[in-house]
């Protein structure tokens, strides 16, 4: 399991620029004019994590297989589009098959690049955009509320559950408010999922800034910074121009070009991260001499759970997992040192996987 998150934003505002860093290539035409992105292009990126590395140098895997995650480049938006304006609702139903959202800002002052809008504004290019998120759900909203009257007349369970969810969305966003704020019992999470309303996805706000503001940001960044801080939102601050450059250098290079920047790590880096933190994801490992692999679940899963990532037979036939937490893999050099210390577990069907669990699952066939 990963996880796919669409790059959104107002055109002119490096949406391309970073969709090219993060999977390093020139596949998005970037270019300084609207709607360069036609079709949305998509990409499969490594999820950086200096655990598996560390894992496969100690038990000497041939091969090292990182998570990964999917990003979806979607052509800018424009005020009007949930009513067909600029590429309209094309888009919209792009975005509604994501799981998160990665909202650039342009958080940059350059005479060369034309705003949409001619003046530089993240908070207020924020809100243009869920503004036309939240506008498109409701008129979903109102449509499918009127094709679930009859299956209520019916005594519908389902239909009268999906209803009351609808209602709530539709108080939301008729009170100014984005469906994610709404409240959802953990018994209707599924259903309340299945929905897809735009304005329900979760997001990280990308701040785009100038290379010398890479490392602290500048008041631009800051103002996202503290709006999405009152969202409950997160934010990262990222040089989409210094992200494409570092992309096109080898390791070594790059970590130089880093360095002489004053910057610990590369900014996509903390995108995924951010990523994976606001989704409620985590990772755990499977290590042997063939390969070493990271696996992404989702934070609360099951061992059976966690083994159906790999394949649906092995939690069907799920009989206990072997486990070693991450740190005593690395303190005691690996499986058979963790075994004789006593470092590893047999956990059954109620064991909740740990973020770096080790795990090795055994099953019926």
């Amino acid at each position: 399991m990963g996880f796919k998150t669409g790059i959104v934003g107002l055109p002119n505002v490096g949406k391309s620029t970073l969709f090219n860093a993060l999977t390093k290539t020139a596949a998005a035409q970037a270019a300084n004019f609207p709607f360069c992105t036609i079709e949305p292009n998509v990409g499969e990126v490594s999820v950086p994590d200096a655990r598996i590395d560390k894992l496969a140098a100690i038990a000497s895997s041939a091969k090292i297989i990182p998570a990964r995650m999917t990003f979806v480049d979607i052509a800018g938006l424009v005020k009007g589009a949930s009513k067909g304006e600029g590429l309209g609702n094309q888009f919209l139903a792009n975005i509604r098959e994501c799981d998160a959202i990665a909202h650039v800002l342009r958080c940059f002052e350059d005479d060369d690049v034309t705003h949409v809008d001619g003046r530089v504004n993240p908070v207020e290019d924020a809100e243009t955009i869920e503004t036309e998120l939240m506008l498109a759900d409701l008129e979903s909203i109102e449509k499918r509320m009127a094709n679930l009257v009859r299956k209520m007349k019916g005594n519908d369970k389902e239909a009268v559950a999906q209803h009351a969810l609808l209602e709530k969305a539709k108080a939301a966003i008729e009170a100014g408010q984005p469906a994610r704020v709404v409240e959802v019992d953990e018994d209707e999470q599924k259903m309340w999922e299945q929905l897809g309303l735009l304005s329900s996805k979760k997001i990280v706000y990308v701040c785009n800034v100038e290379e010398e503001n890479a490392g602290a940001g500048n008041e631009h960044s800051e103002a996202v910074a503290k709006m999405a801080a009152e969202q409950g939102a997160a934010s990262v601050v990222i040089s989409a121009a210094i992200e494409e450059e570092i992309s096109q250098l080898e390791d070594e290079e790059a970590e130089m070009f880093l360095e002489e920047l004053g910057l610990e790590e590369a900014g996509l880096n903390r995108l995924i991260r951010a990523g994976y933190e606001l989704l409620g994801l985590q990772t755990y490992f499977t290590v042997g001499p063939k390969e070493a692999r990271a696996w992404t679940i989702a934070k609360g899963t099951s061992a059976p759970q966690a083994a159906g990532v790999i394949h649906g037979d092995f939690e069907r036939g799920f009989i206990r997992a072997e486990t070693i937490a991450y740190d005593d893999y690395v303190e005691f050099n690996g499986e058979q040192g963790s075994k004789e210390a006593g470092k590893m577990r047999a956990e059954g069907k109620s064991y909740i996987v740990a973020d770096g669990d080790v795990l090795h699952f055994l099953h019926n066939t």
